[in-house]
């Protein structure tokens, strides 16, 4: 009988005794009393790092950052859960500790690769568990299990201390039973990490609810079995009645995009992090991961180079979306497989259950997954909710709503001001020590969005003039600086006319503050929009 089996979730737990011991000495904080299970990626000291491979097996002296912070806080480490080995899978079963199942109906399978901490959370063995997504793993198990998934922003929380599958795509995501907890573990988790490469400072942004989702054309969704299609009805419906404007957005770029982390070049990077063991012939490996892996090895440069061209080109066209939406809502999988059926093509069915998710960290998307109950199914299915980078709050607050969760997003209005620069202050140029004299941090160099035309302003220091254009704009390189509001206000004292402070929307459609220039300063002045940023002109004059 499937109810006499054990779900194999734990690959190493914790004593009980050790755990009451624990939580009756646990240090006062915001997760103080709380049961904290970590997937067995991800190092917790005194424990074993397995990434369920028993060969693999280290016993780390220090924990991930992330397991350090949510100790901190008062969380308590119950155990490490099993999950598809190396992160490889979106499955669940792909482990020799066993394959795990749906805690709702245990025919089908629990969805991976983050399984065992998923069905641990569903199962109310833990309150809160810390998963790793790359392609979906922390979000198709949510979404089986019916529990929240949330996937930050990449590089918001650090992956120091985790056992890498793709590092340029791979995010600490984390699961409980709702928005307000997740989300408060998230907040205990984020900060910038100098020993990780991945590591990023984030873009504070005014925070704006969500109005208007975008859904997927009607085409992009023929994937669903009814199912799914009864599940993302329902979604769209509660979004509809709760004051939410919903539109069709065509999403071929981020389809295409996800197809390139397993159907490309980016592939090659699992070799070049477990490769090297794998190739070894090491015992307890799974078959398929060992061909995932070992195959990656095979990988040309020549295509991975070609395709980290072809998804920046991707990604902004993605982004485009954020001119006309706020989030986008869209199913999590087509389809909820059975044991048996991963088990007769594994690689097929994983293939199919990563149409939704597998884009959302190449293009730099955060996400959340929360369940949606209709009567008619006899399990609640999972809907995701994405948004553009360090749009977190904005999309936990909308997928709150969704589920019928109250939820009170965390708003700093002290925190960091995010500044577009687009000529003299720029890196190395004459006026940039106006920044760093105020110990302002360069966050990232990106595209505005294609609305703004940019003339050359003559003087001592000779500076662009970024106009706004309502149509035939084009796309302008700038930095993107942080600074204290008391700093921001001592900078802004110091731009002279016809220049000045306003808003500067950006390709992924956010908008921070940047220059701008006055209309009439373009009388008489030379265009050089052609150039594309002011590096380029001066390279080019």
């Amino acid at each position: 009988m499937a109810e006499d089996r054990v779900n194999p979730m734990w690959i190493h737990r914790v004593p009980d005794d050790a755990v009451d011991r624990a939580l009756a000495e646990a240090p006062t904080g915001v997760l103080a009393g709380l049961r904290l299970a970590v997937k067995d990626n991800i190092d917790v000291a005194g424990m074993p790092t397995t990434a369920a491979c028993p060969s693999f097996s280290r016993e780390p002296s220090q924990s991930a950052m992330a397991v350090e912070l949510l100790t901190a806080a008062g969380a308590v480490v119950v155990g490490k859960t099993n999950l598809d080995q190396f992160a490889t899978g979106l499955v669940g079963t792909r482990s020799p500790y066993g394959a795990t199942w749906c805690p709702a109906a245990p025919e089908l399978v629990s969805g991976g690769s983050s399984s065992g901490s998923a069905v641990a959370v569903a199962a109310g063995e833990a309150d809160l568990a810390l998963g790793t997504d790359t392609a979906g793993s922390g979000r198709v198990p949510a979404a089986f299990c019916g529990i929240v998934g949330l996937k930050p922003t990449r590089g918001w929380v650090s992956t120091s201390g985790v056992v890498p599958a793709c590092p340029s795509f791979d995010c600490t995501t984390i699961f409980a039973r709702s928005i307000g907890l997740a989300a408060e573990a998230v907040r205990q988790m984020i900060g910038y990490d100098p020993d990780d490469i991945s590591s990023r400072r984030r873009v504070d942004r005014a925070f704006q609810p969500a109005r208007r989702f975008g859904v997927p054309l009607p085409e992009q969704l023929t994937s669903l079995d009814e199912t799914q299609r009864i599940g993302f009805d329902a979604a769209m419906a509660r979004a509809r009645s709760l004051g939410f404007d919903v539109v069709e957005v065509d999403l071929t770029s981020y389809f295409d995009a996800g197809a390139l982390l397993y159907g490309g070049g980016f592939v090659a990077e699992r070799h070049a992090s477990v490769g090297s063991f794998v190739d070894s012939g090491a015992t307890g490996l799974d078959p398929v991961v060992a061909h995932i892996i070992g195959s990656a090895g095979e990988v040309p440069a020549s295509r991975l180079a070609a395709d980290t061209v072809r998804l920046a080109a991707l990604s902004r066209a993605a982004g485009e979306i954020w001119q006309r939406v706020d989030a986008v809502l869209m199913p999590t999988v087509p389809f909820h497989p059975s044991l048996a059926e991963v088990e007769a093509d594994p690689l097929g069915v994983n293939a199919r259950l990563g149409t939704f998710v597998s884009g959302c960290n190449l293009v730099d998307w955060c996400a959340a997954v929360v369940p949606i109950e209709v009567e008619a199914l006899d399990r609640p299915v999972g809907v995701q909710v994405c948004g553009p980078a360090w749009t977190d709050e904005v999309v936990w607050q909308a997928a709150a709503r969704l589920a019928g969760e109250a939820y009170e997003p965390s708003v700093n209005e002290g925190a960091a001001i995010a500044v577009a620069v687009v000529g003299a202050h720029l890196s190395g140029q004459p006026l940039n020590h106006q920044l760093t004299d105020r110990d302002a941090v360069l966050l990232t160099t990106t595209m505005t969005a294609p609305m703004y035309r940019m003339v050359l302003l003559e003087g001592a220091i000779a500076k662009p003039g970024l106009l706004r254009q309502n149509e035939g704009g084009v796309s302008v390189e700038v930095e993107i600086w942080s600074m204290s509001p008391q700093a921001f206000g001592e900078f802004v004292d110091l731009i002279p006319p016809p220049l000045g402070m306003g808003s500067v929307v950006l390709m992924d459609g956010s908008s921070v503050h940047g220059f701008i220039c006055e209309g009439f300063a373009e009388i008489g002045a030379t265009d050089i929009s052609r150039f594309g940023g002011w590096r380029a002109w001066l390279a080019g004059r």
